[in-house]
């Protein structure tokens, strides 16, 4: 494979592409290098690349000219990236993509980037390293060179190599171990001393695996997972995030379709299945508060038809699920009784289907690391002034691109947990 490199700093790139196995991989003929310096394309005698840009602001641009005469010099450019952290994130798939490739060019940006007219020029495909800012695409284009170089053939030397490592299967990579089997009290794990090939090679998966669920959890939405690490993912599953968080069923005070502060009536779909959404993401209680003295005795009457009568015998799951819920007369009741379960005070949280919110889905999930929440859902057509007032923050709308936006309460809770506490595996 051919790189192709556009830089105004091509020295950046002589120590990294003379050692290691880029060295090797160039004098082999694997590998071959090409640095194009936009600054040998200007027109002026002071070689200038970048300009200030239109409508203002701070910092500078790379002009057109340079970069496209750099561009279009190349013979067999392949396919042209630049790194710009708009771009598609670079991942073992997409650089197993690149790794088929004949040839590439990337793109290094500097200052405030490129004018945008190249991209509609040229067919640059945009690539980001990760979710932050560099001085140049320099060292993002080196991380992409490296990652790509390595997948192709003979490149590492032993090919298994690259089969086992990091993000090869989707999974993170097994820990390492060399000589001495002890240093300073500490010592190999007995698996990978005793020979025994199967269940060195069963150690190695189940440490993947559980590497993957602490570090980068993320990645098994997508990883090839067997059942075997199913089950051992079931073992240590998450669902201490869950018991941070509680759900809360406001009836009063809530708004009619007229935007009128009313109170209504318990629905017992909304009863059950937000108790079953409760149970099966672990939550640490579903709380249902109403002012309506015989709403809450209906409701506990329900609730022990359930718990303790005979719907208990009849359905022991749906029992499991209502014997997570609690009733009471208000809010402050609920958040109450959340601080009393917690030890400490909840985050009180509202849902609307109104607005752009306050807080997002990831800054909840974030926060259940640290404390309770306790997640607020009104019925009707939603929350009353009163209680928003009582909140801490809300969140956004379920759809928050969406003028639509009438999902029941049920449907959307259900979404909210799964967002929040979701394995997604």
């Amino acid at each position: 494979m051919h790189f192709h490199i556009v830089t105004l700093f091509p020295e950046f790139f002589d120590s990294p592409l003379s050692c290691a196995l880029l060295a090797k991989g160039r004098d082999a003929g694997r590998v071959g290098f090409t640095l194009h310096n936009p600054r040998d394309f200007t027109e002026d005698r002071h070689r200038t690349v970048d300009d200030r840009p239109y409508g203002g602001g701070p910092g500078m641009v790379m002009m057109c000219g340079p970069v496209a005469g750099a561009l279009r010099s190349i013979d067999a450019p392949g396919r042209m990236l630049v790194m710009s952290p708009r771009g598609r994130p670079l991942d073992q798939n997409l650089t197993r993509e690149l790794a088929a490739e004949p040839a590439l060019t990337l793109v290094c940006g500097r200052y405030e980037g490129l004018d945008e007219r190249l991209m509609e020029l040229f067919p640059l495909q945009p690539v980001s390293v990760g979710d932050f800012v560099l001085g140049g695409g320099e060292s993002a284009a080196l991380a992409l060179v490296e990652a790509v170089s390595r997948l192709l053939p003979e490149f590492m030397g032993h090919e298994e190599s690259a089969d086992e490592e990091s993000f090869s299967d989707g999974l993170l990579e097994y820990p390492h171990y060399t000589r001495p089997e002890e240093f300073e009290g500490l010592t190999v794990p007995d698996a990978l001393t005793s020979g025994d090939h199967a269940r060195i090679a069963a150690w190695r998966r189940e440490r993947a695996v559980l590497e993957t669920l602490s570090r980068r959890p993320d990645l098994l939405a997508t990883a090839r997972l067997a059942e075997a690490d199913v089950t051992i993912l079931r073992a240590v599953s998450r669902r201490r995030l869950g018991r941070g968080l509680h759900l809360g069923l406001v009836h009063y005070p809530v708004l009619n379709k007229k935007g009128q502060v009313t109170a209504v009536s318990l629905t017992n779909l909304d009863v059950h299945d937000i108790a079953r959404v409760s149970r099966t993401y672990g939550c640490g209680g579903y709380h249902i508060a109403t002012p309506l003295e015989d709403q809450r005795n209906l409701l506990e009457k329900l609730l022990n038809h359930w718990t303790d009568g005979a719907g208990k015998k009849a359905n022991a799951d749906r029992s499991d699920a209502l014997s997570g819920v609690t009733v009471h007369s208000c809010l402050e009741e609920i958040r109450d009784e959340v601080r009393r379960r917690a030890g400490s005070e909840p985050l009180v949280v509202a849902t609307t289907a109104r607005g752009a919110g306050d807080t997002t889905v990831a800054a909840l999930r974030a926060e259940l690391e640290r404390r309770p929440v306790l997640l607020v859902m009104g019925t009707a057509s939603g929350l009353a002034p009163e209680v928003m007032e009582q909140v801490d923050t809300v969140l956004r709308p379920v759809r928050l691109l969406d003028d639509y936006n009438h999902l029941s309460v049920r449907s959307a809770t259900a979404i909210l947990v799964d967002r929040l506490l979701g394995d997604g595996y």
